[in-house]
């Protein structure tokens, strides 16, 4: 029961205060029938009715009643209750291995390219995360560190945000798709999560790099990392946008002939063997609903522990009804005593 501000345990004990009118009207009964003196004419006392002492005799009979309330109050024990929860987070450990070839930039998927298409994603999945370490690889003909594993989503938008082809950073351009495998397991091969998982995104074939894609998986493997990995564009002919500056310094985009071309079997394999799964993304909502699924399929595990405290606040009532009724009984039997 919920009532003033407090849960009462005995709720029960305020069916005592309907007693209190009774007892008042019963007191005073008794007190106007009993005579401390008896004399043969009270006309001459009538001025002083409700006047001094006798005024004081009625403020002291209320008093009286007041603190037997208050006992009744603290009887039905007034509670107040604080509710903590307590979170067990068994958060992931999340590696995001991001292509950044030259042929990233065919202007397959919106909003302009097949890196922005992913860049935009991968930010939108990392807003729905909540509790999991999430690092970022990037890797052309060879594989870079962008952020390990941490918390710190902000700084992890930032970083992607950032991140520009193998032309445009001046690296060595290609897909060392075993180099890449073995970076992003070393990011997560100290991890303290019960679940490590890597989400791999590329849309060429392994045509570099000093550790073959097999040697890759298997480290990867060896460390109990889960493997989604995401073929991304269209295989087969399209253009390859190239840019380079005119003797104006502008900036000048021409296009190429380029095969795209997607290894669906060795992504596949880098799936089936760590316990992942491979997706094939080739608009830029197919990636985003890859991204979306990924989410619902490793969610953080959040067990609740509710603990209840209640607060009791009976001997306030009880202080303050035993404080009126001592003074109650000094009064009476002191400065408004009656009686010879």
């Amino acid at each position: 029961m919920t009532f003033l501000g407090f849960i009462w345990a005995n709720p029960w004990a305020f069916l005592l205060l309907l007693l209190l009118p009774v007892l008042y009207w019963y007191f005073n009964r008794a007190q106007k029938k009993k005579a401390t003196f008896q004399i043969s004419n009270v006309q001459i006392f009538k001025a002083w009715q409700g006047r001094g002492r006798v005024q004081l005799v009625r403020l002291n009979t209320i008093l009286l009643f007041v603190s037997l309330a208050l006992m009744i109050v603290a009887l039905a024990r007034p509670q107040t209750r604080d509710e903590k929860t307590k979170r067990t987070l068994d958060g992931l450990d999340i590696v995001i291995v991001l292509d950044i070839s030259d042929s990233m930039l065919i202007e397959d998927m919106k909003p302009t390219n097949r890196l922005e298409s992913a860049k935009e994603t991968i930010a939108n999945f990392i807003k729905q995360r909540t509790s999991d370490r999430i690092g970022i690889v990037i890797f052309a003909g060879e594989a870079f560190t962008l952020v390990p594993p941490t918390l710190d989503y902000q700084l992890i938008e930032e970083r992607i945000a950032q991140i520009k082809t193998a032309q445009a950073a001046r690296i060595k351009d290609g897909t060392a798709i075993g180099v890449a495998t073995a970076a992003g397991a070393a990011r997560l091969k100290d991890s303290q999560a019960k679940t490590r998982v890597m989400i791999f995104l590329t849309d060429g074939e392994n045509n570099s790099g000093m550790i073959d894609p097999e040697t890759g998986l298997e480290i990867a493997k060896g460390y109990g990392i889960k493997i989604y990995s995401i073929g991304l564009g269209k295989s087969g002919p399209t253009k390859l946008p190239i840019y380079s500056t005119d003797m104006f310094g502008n900036k000048v985009k021409r296009y190429q002939p380029f095969e795209s071309t997607v290894n669906d079997e060795l992504l596949s394999l880098m799936a089936s063997t760590t316990g992942g799964k491979y997706f094939r993304a080739t608009k830029e909502d197919s990636l985003a609903g890859v991204f979306n699924e990924i989410n619902n399929l490793e969610t953080t595990k959040i067990e609740d522990q509710k603990y209840v405290r209640y607060n009791e606040y009976f001997y306030l009532f009880l202080i303050w009804g035993v404080i009126l009724f001592l003074v109650n009984r000094i009064l009476n039997y002191s400065f408004l005593k009656r009686g010879p």
